[in-house]
């Protein structure tokens, strides 16, 4: 039985990190519960309906477009919340991290998918996305980074410890200004 590849993981989570953890916190630091609440009912639709189904067209064009434009900022951001954090995991590279955060980001066929793909692929070494076969037809989409296509499993450790570093520094600077706000106030 042939081995299969890590790549695929190693695309799938940057954008899970952006969904899941960057722009839930980010809507509710901007608007609090209900911020995240709206966020999440936001992305919800957009699972549900926002394909584009005969049925659900109108609605479901409305939904991914919300939820396109609701993830634009913590897309970006956590693109380079990676970047920043392979500047300090050792083996992953911050230079081409930026690179590819910079060249390859916009030519993803999702405005915000790209984003934290392209730095995580060029913080490993790797080249992620590019041309597939999904769902039985062919998928001939920009590759994001400019490294090996076969990810190891010492790629995938490193990519969590760039995870863990970016959401642990992030969670750092946010007390840190939770911190001089109270400083501030008092």
């Amino acid at each position: 039985m042939r081995p299969r590849s890590a790549a695929p993981r190693s695309k799938v989570s940057p954008e899970n990190a952006s969904d899941g953890v960057t722009a839930p916190a980010l809507w509710f630091l901007v608007g609090g519960l209900p911020g995240i609440i709206a966020y999440k009912a936001i992305n919800t639709a957009d699972s549900m309906i926002g394909h584009m189904s005969e049925h659900h067209r109108a609605f479901g064009w409305a939904a991914a477009r919300l939820d396109d434009l609701v993830n634009l900022p913590a897309s970006r951001l956590t693109g380079l919340m990676f970047v920043a954090a392979a500047a300090t995991v050792p083996g992953a590279s911050a230079s081409s991290a930026w690179q590819a955060y910079r060249r390859d980001a916009r030519l993803h066929r999702s405005s915000n998918a790209g984003w934290p793909e392209a730095a995580m692929a060029g913080a490993l070494g790797l080249r992620i996305a590019g041309p597939r076969v999904y769902g039985g037809v062919l998928v001939d989409d920009h590759w994001m980074g400019d490294g090996r296509t076969e990810a190891t499993a010492q790629d995938i450790d490193r990519a969590l410890m760039i995870y863990r570093t970016a959401f642990g520094g992030a969670l750092l600077l946010l007390a840190a200004l939770g911190l001089l706000v109270v400083w501030i106030g008092a």
